[in-house]
């Protein structure tokens, strides 16, 4: 599939942050998602010590959420391990990824944050924004905001916000588990990036997209090196 090429990737931690803000304007936080077919997930891996990198992505039907195509990529980590910049990081070997992808999916999934970042402009916002698609960010643990505990229930939500401003929402997708937080990314709402994302979590506390994202590239990272 097309990927725009929105800047360099080769820059230094200042210009890393000029270009998250001048691109998070572009950011659209509303759209919809009727007759959604496809839905992709996304996810990095590699060691933090480690100069290569591993990126995967997973094509699925939905809602059946059954796999029709996967993509893997790997090379050098040629920015550093910077919080708040790990799209710098982890970006080129997705574009890598995504470029392979055949089909072209009607909303996708990443393994991070969408504005529920310090600069609300995470990694599905960034890759929303190349990708000129849906996108939302399910990530596993907080980056920034506040929130109250969600109920026990599959289901249920708590905002996750930053002064009045909403991030996303804190997501019980299996009952008693730990909640993901759930950011939209681009082309997105709050509520719709978190009902979308409730109804790729049938089985498990990860979204089904991300979370075979995450087994592929884990399984692609440790075929390498073995």
């Amino acid at each position: 599939m097309k990927v725009q090429r929105l800047h360099s990737w080769k820059l230094t931690a200042a210009k890393a942050i000029e270009v998250q803000r001048r691109l998070q304007k572009k950011i659209v936080l509303r759209g919809t998602l009727d007759n959604v077919g496809l839905v992709a997930g996304a996810d990095v891996s590699f060691l933090r010590d480690d100069p290569i990198g591993f990126a995967a992505v997973v094509v699925l039907t939905f809602p059946q959420l059954e796999l029709v195509e996967i993509a893997t990529a790997s090379g050098p980590l040629e920015f550093p391990y910077i919080p708040g910049l790990l799209t710098f990081r982890e970006g080129p070997l997705l574009v890598k990824a995504f470029r392979k992808i055949r089909s072209v999916p009607d909303v996708v999934l990443f393994d991070g944050h969408g504005i529920a970042h310090p600069r609300r402009f995470g990694l599905a916002c960034h890759m929303g924004l190349v990708l000129d698609l849906p996108a939302i960010g399910c990530a596993k643990t907080i980056l920034v905001g506040d929130y109250k505990q969600p109920g026990k229930q599959k289901g249920s939500y708590a905002a996750l916000h930053h002064g009045y401003f909403t991030l996303g929402r804190v997501l019980r997708t299996r009952r008693s588990v730990k909640p993901i937080f759930v950011s939209p990314g681009h082309k997105i709402s709050v509520p719709l990036a978190t009902s979308f994302s409730l109804t790729c979590s049938p089985n498990h506390r990860i979204p089904e997209p991300t979370r075979l994202a995450h087994k592929t590239v884990n399984d692609f990272r440790k075929r390498t090196y073995s």
